[in-house]
């Protein structure tokens, strides 16, 4: 049954109005996944095929789509970014609110799209705050193999990366990574759905999306001069294959 949804967001963030602006209009890839900027006019063309239907930079910035491209169970999502500057624009307010319409399976997918905007979101901030918003040098974004389905595959993750069952955020770590390699990194962000590892020059995310019946994802953001989207793929993607084929 086609049921509507909506899910807002509040947060404050150490960066002024115009770096946050930037980020979610042409940085997307930084913190989110790369894809076309907008048309920098209201009724212009926005990404996936959306409308944009408010445009003011850098406060307030609004897309549409209908009959959402390559989303069965979805007929409807918009995106709304309202931005107001703090501490004389040194800072900035962000309201964020994700709304549509949800055909099928309502109930999951709403609990999945609300837990993944607070990771989406907290990136975002990481993005802005850690890395200063600079372009990212290298996305890569993949799935993990069928077996990392089950109900307990991100804490296999987990337990592959090194991290303990009490190791929370803003732990120090060194972390396994592929090849054996140990990778100094922050636990920037974890709960039982998501598991967020910054580096010097880089952001990986893992995504526990076998709680919402699918498989487990992982997005590298790659800021080090000279990254390799295909090589940082073909790593991480060996590595999470590699996690699922041991006994």
């Amino acid at each position: 049954m086609s049921k509507e949804f909506e899910i807002a967001r509040e947060f404050e963030v150490d960066a002024t109005p115009e770096q946050v602006w930037e980020a979610i209009t042409t940085g997307t890839g930084g913190w989110l996944w790369p894809m076309e900027a907008p048309e920098p006019r209201k009724g212009g063309k926005g990404p996936f095929g959306s409308e944009v239907i408010a445009w003011d930079p850098p406060h307030r910035y609004t897309n549409r789509v209908e009959d959402v491209e390559g989303i069965s169970e979805q007929t409807l999502n918009q995106l709304d970014y309202t931005v107001e500057p703090r501490d004389d624009g040194r800072r900035a307010w962000v309201r964020y609110v994700h709304s549509g319409i949800f055909v099928d399976d309502w109930d999951n997918q709403y609990d999945g799209a609300n837990k993944h905007t607070d990771f989406y979101l907290h990136t975002l901030r990481e993005y802005l705050t850690t890395f200063g918003g600079r372009p990212v040098v290298a996305f890569a974004t993949f799935d993990g193999p069928e077996a990392s389905g089950t109900p307990d595959a991100l804490a296999t993750v987990a337990r592959a990366l090194g991290l303990a069952d009490d190791t929370a955020e803003g732990a120090r770590v060194r972390a396994r990574g592929p090849e054996g390699q140990l990778l100094d990194a922050v636990v920037d962000f974890r709960n039982p759905y998501f598991i967020g590892l910054r580096t010097d020059d880089a952001m990986l995310r893992f995504f526990g999306r076998n709680h919402w019946g699918h498989r487990v994802g992982m997005s590298v953001h790659d800021f080090a001069p000279g990254a390799d989207a295909e090589a940082d793929e073909a790593a991480w993607q060996g590595w999470l294959n590699g996690v699922f084929s041991r006994p």
